[in-house]
């Protein structure tokens, strides 16, 4: 039938969307990222003498 053959290249390009989207989401939310804490970075705090 080849009246149906459009049919199945819409389907066929929205199905394939449809995986790219997924496929981009879910490699988008699987990062885990963990959080920094103030104990974790320590900041360097160095006097200077001023002689003047």
């Amino acid at each position: 039938m080849p009246q149906m053959m459009p049919m199945n290249w819409v389907l066929m390009f929205l199905f394939f969307v449809m995986i790219f989207i997924l496929f981009n989401i879910m490699n988008y939310f699987s990062v885990y990222k963990l959080p920094t804490t103030k104990s974790s970075v320590k900041t360097l705090t160095k006097t200077l003498s001023w002689k003047w």
